[in-house]
């Protein structure tokens, strides 16, 4: 993904790409960006998100692995600059989420399904938690009472994980790139809203839209390119 955005930006008229660090380089060259955008590993961006606020640079996050507690952790922080904490850059992903958010107070069941390359670090993704999360928020809305689920026995992880009280699944297969399904069940119907990345380019507008318009964000923490695209 990084090497997708520095593409990215280098064929964008209006960007310049002025330094590239990896993980365990120095952060100095940073010091001539006007935006760092963040594709590391969920073990080391925390430590570049703390370098970024103490010099004041604005940074979007494109890294997996940021839960309640992290988001929280980072909200606390005292910084004059933004930091963009994006799930899922692509468009069509986050129309899913928000679709996702939306049918969440007519449906009695809700569960997650994501399914990623192998070579995905974490689980659940980060987009399946901030699924489940708008999923969850919803339900309280509406007032829904616990979902349905008689499950007394089953093997570890048979059911997935709770997350916002939404079974969330996750898959790591060969040949997948970034895939989800939010599934809905009621009575007698169910709804499936799918997403599909089939290759990193579909990344690419969503990042260089939030590159182009961070500086129209408030200080300190924001979540979510729906930000960016009035569908809040």
């Amino acid at each position: 993904m990084g090497a997708t955005v520095c593409d990215a930006v280098t064929e964008a008229p209006d960007m310049t790409v002025v330094a590239q660090v990896d993980q365990g380089d120095s952060k100095e060259p940073l010091i001539q960006s006007d935006v760092v955008v963040d594709f590391t590993h969920p073990g080391a961006v925390m430590d570049s998100l703390r370098w970024c606020a103490e010099h004041g640079r604005d940074v979007i996050v494109g890294t997996s692995g940021f839960g309640e507690d992290r988001l929280a952790e980072i909200g606390g922080w005292r910084q004059g600059n933004r930091i963009f904490i994006v799930p899922n850059f692509s468009v069509g992903a986050v129309l899913m989420m928000h679709f996702a958010g939306q049918a969440a107070r007519f449906f009695e069941s809700a569960e997650v399904i994501e399914l990623h390359h192998p070579g995905k670090a974490d689980a659940p993704s980060g987009t399946a938690l901030r699924t489940a999360a708008l999923i969850g928020a919803g339900r309280r809305s509406a007032a829904m009472p616990p979902q349905p689920d008689a499950t007394r026995t089953g093997l570890d992880g048979a059911r997935g994980a709770a997350v916002d009280d939404v079974r969330v699944h996750s898959v790591r297969l060969a040949g997948l790139v970034a895939h989800q399904e939010v599934l809905f069940g009621g009575h007698g119907e169910t709804l499936t809203i799918r997403h599909d990345s089939l290759d990193r380019v579909s990344f690419m507008p969503g990042v260089l839209l939030a590159i182009r318009r961070i500086g129209t964000l408030p200080a300190g923490l924001s979540v979510g390119l729906e930000t960016l695209l009035g569908i809040e």
